[in-house]
């Protein structure tokens, strides 16, 4: 049996402002991003519709390294979730606004979340 795959993560105290920012720079970050705001965590699969797996697994990637979500394994898995409290820590109300405009700009063009 093949032990489960180990992320790696920056520290709390290591996220800079500019990473994150490019991290979120993406319409499909954004999107993958509003997703995880309303679930504790997410299987990677349901972040993005119909992408190839590769380009889900670079954007995931993205996100990861530059400190805006925290990724584990479970069995085949791979699980996801916002780094909400440390983003908040570090650069206060970031996140939260990101996602309040997310959510607006979502409702206001009728989308209807498929996650």
């Amino acid at each position: 049996m093949t032990p489960p795959r180990t992320y790696t993560h920056p520290d709390a105290d290591d996220l800079v402002l500019a990473r994150v920012l490019y991290a979120l720079s993406d319409p499909v970050r954004l999107e993958m991003v509003r997703r995880l705001a309303s679930v504790e965590e997410a299987d990677s699969l349901d972040l993005a519709d119909d992408l190839p797996r590769s380009t889900l697994t670079y954007h995931t990637r993205i996100l990861r390294e530059n400190g805006v979500t925290f990724t584990r394994s479970q069995g085949r898995s791979c699980l996801i979730s916002l780094r909400f409290d440390d983003a908040e820590r570090r650069f206060p109300g970031l996140l939260k606004s990101l996602i309040v405009s997310l959510e607006e700009e979502h409702a206001g063009q009728g989308g209807v979340d498929r996650a």
